[in-house]
């Protein structure tokens, strides 16, 4: 199936990653150049390659998202080398686990910066181009501790959330614009954040990680892991032209993890 991508150019923010990764070479496959952004030049670079073996453009960048001073140039960089861009993927990564209870300012506000402040900034930076020109997607990947929060995740889990309420919000005030405004939330997808997860888990609890694998994987209807590639291709079809009337959505990528409706 033609999606109708070809040409358009999109950023995805922590590209490095296994998640992030496998949704630009999803978006590659259809057509799309590709801004790689990551605080690992060298994961963001291997991004890239994979693009433009897909024969596109690929570009890496090294992107600290905590440092908003930057992303004026960046995007001025990627506008110049690959194009306006029409596809924006806010994919960042997750702090430490953590409790609650007891966590001190400085962390709640290192997160917030870098999770929260860098999505809307570089979001806000776009998005005028993306209104001008009648058309754009925004996707924001979130967890699935937004909508059943998980243990030991709480920085997570707040943080994350209020991104919901941030996209479900701009998704009213974009609309009429043609510019699209989604979540999507991964399940447990394998990746080496979720590999670390069950490791952290493991040792909290004096297990093996293999155990807290296989009691999570027993969790889940469809009976696995998911792969990435399952992921980043529902992100690269809410991108398309033919999930044009969706918006203001939380979709859930998970294999029926979470119980609630």
């Amino acid at each position: 199936m033609d999606l109708g991508l070809t040409g358009k150019t999109a950023l995805v923010l922590g590209a490095g990653g296994g998640l992030g990764s496998a949704i630009a070479a999803s978006l590659a496959r259809e057509g799309v150049h590709v801004a790689a952004a990551d605080l690992d030049i060298s994961a963001a670079e291997l991004t890239a390659r994979t693009v433009q073996q897909a024969g596109r453009g690929g570009l890496a960048l090294a992107w600290d998202l905590a440092d908003l001073d930057v992303i004026d140039r960046y995007i001025g960089r990627i506008e110049r080398d690959l194009g306006d861009i029409d596809i924006l993927i806010n994919n960042t990564g997750g702090p430490a686990p953590s409790p609650a209870a007891g966590q001190d300012s400085a962390t709640w506000s290192t997160s917030f910066k870098s999770m929260v402040l860098s999505v809307i900034a570089v979001t806000d930076r776009v998005l005028p181009g993306m209104r001008k020109r009648g058309w754009g997607r925004i996707i924001t990947s979130a967890s699935s501790g937004v909508v059943a929060p998980i243990p030991n995740l709480a920085v997570s889990n707040a943080l994350r959330l209020s991104l919901v309420g941030w996209s479900k919000t701009l998704a009213r005030e974009v609309g009429r614009d043609g510019v699209t405004v989604n979540v999507t939330v991964p399940g447990r997808i394998a990746t080496p954040r979720i590999t670390f997860l069950d490791e952290q888990r493991a040792k909290r609890e004096g297990r093996e990680p293999i155990e807290v694998a296989t009691e999570s994987t027993a969790s889940i209807p469809l009976g696995r892991y998911g792969d990435p590639r399952e992921y980043a291709d529902v992100v690269t079809f809410l991108s398309s032209p033919l999930a044009s009337y969706v918006t203001g959505s939380l979709i859930r990528i998970d294999g029926g993890l979470i119980q609630s409706l």
